[in-house]
């Protein structure tokens, strides 16, 4: 990578990192927090305040990302973390469970993943485009990782209260970092022809990634449904699941880190992608064969393990192909569906999860999770890993 790439790197997987952070030291301790609020013993109402976040923001990000195409990235960016600091605030403040669903509603407006992924994509050559997809995955996972340890500390210390405000700090010390650690955007697409959504709805390459995420995200949180309580069940208790947790990740990040790059260099991004899906897609189905039975921990952090080096592959190559499939005056447009497909998966994995939790068990969510995954894979297969100058109406 030149200096200018790094600098881009790095800046804006920080700038990611610290709005994931933010909301991922919500989600380990929010459905305890949430009960000592009025409304609070309606598990329903509980389960909506916390999956509004992922519907507001899929409705709103394929807007930012065509917002960016046209105003450009950085005031979309910026403009998108004010929003989600104003909905930490309301949350913050709020003395109820109605004011703080609408918290989170506004937080989830502020929907910058699409213009971020943009433009590091600008900032950035199709030969370096994964590596640097690489490290915005990485802060993802580190982040969620830390806050596993953290966040249980922190709502001792200072409550939901203290967490959404301090989320709210997060995102604006995101915003200094926009305005003076990340580069200047290039002007190319603000003078080049706008693009048009049915661009990015048309090419059937960009079609098949946009699946691929949806399914990768509803299974990813739909499965953690049900593994605490296997690791429970394994022996291992509810404050001690993050030392499983934290040495999967880590691993998982040298592992892929000393595999993806390599082999992408060498021409086999497309065989390590769908790799990927199938050992992600076994992970699933294991799950589905030790349930009703005496899982060990070794086993379960195994298969941890396995699962995180596949998804993060995935989230590091994904991204990278959309923004190379893409023609760059849409490339904002085809990172924002992208992101609002992603979005959506989060809100399926945790309504649809939830219901197949209630009606047919543990068993019936992880055999829908194989399913879907072997159903991607099925999609996926006919793909062909783009080239430097590869254009997504051509791909197929």
């Amino acid at each position: 990578m030149t200096a200018l790439e790094l600098r881009a790197s790095f800046s804006l997987a920080s700038i990611f990192g610290l709005r994931m952070l933010g909301l991922f030291l919500i989600l380990p301790v929010f459905a305890i927090e949430a009960a000592h609020y009025p409304g609070g013993d309606d598990a329903a109402m509980v389960g909506f305040t916390m999956g509004i976040y992922g519907l507001t923001q899929a409705l709103l990000q394929f807007l930012y990302g065509l917002a960016s195409d046209r105003f450009g990235r950085k005031p979309v960016i910026v403009f998108g973390l004010v929003v989600f600091a104003a909905g930490s605030l309301v949350a913050a403040l709020a003395p109820n469970l109605t004011w703080l669903a609408v918290g989170r509603a506004v937080q989830g407006a502020g929907a910058v993943s699409a213009a971020v992924t943009a433009l590091l994509a600008d900032l950035t050559r199709d030969e370096v485009r994964t590596k640097s997809m690489a490290l915005v995955g990485a802060s993802i996972g580190l982040m969620f990782a830390v806050s596993l340890v953290a966040a249980p500390v922190l709502a001792g210390w200072i409550g939901l209260v203290g967490i959404f405000a301090l989320t709210g700090v997060l995102a604006l010390m995101g915003v200094l970092g926009v305005v003076w650690w990340v580069p200047p955007e290039p002007t190319k697409h603000k003078d080049a022809p706008k693009g048009r959504l049915a661009d990015v709805l048309h090419a059937p390459a960009l079609l098949r990634l946009n699946l691929g995420v949806f399914v990768l995200h509803a299974v990813q949180l739909a499965m953690w449904l049900a593994l605490p309580a296997m690791l429970v069940q394994a022996g291992l208790s509810r404050d001690l699941h993050w030392q499983l947790y934290l040495p999967a990740v880590l691993g998982s990040f040298v592992v892929m880190g000393g595999s993806l790059f390599q082999l992408e260099k060498r021409g086999y991004l497309r065989a390590v992608f769908l790799t990927s899906i199938g050992l992600t897609a076994l992970v699933q189905a294991v799950l589905w064969s030790q349930v009703g039975g005496a899982p060990s921990v070794l086993l379960l952090g195994g298969l941890l393990f396995v699962f995180f080096y596949g998804f993060n592959v995935l989230e590091a190559s994904q991204p990278s192909m959309v923004s190379r499939l893409a023609p760059a005056h849409s490339r904002g447009a085809a990172m924002g569906v992208y992101n609002t497909l992603q979005s959506l998966g989060f809100f399926a994995g945790g309504m649809g999860g939830g219901w197949l939790m209630k009606h047919w068990g543990a068993g019936g969510l992880y055999a829908t999770c194989t399913g879907l995954m072997l159903l991607w894979l099925l999609v996926a297969w006919p793909m062909q890993a783009p080239g430097r100058h590869h254009e997504a109406v051509k791909a197929g």
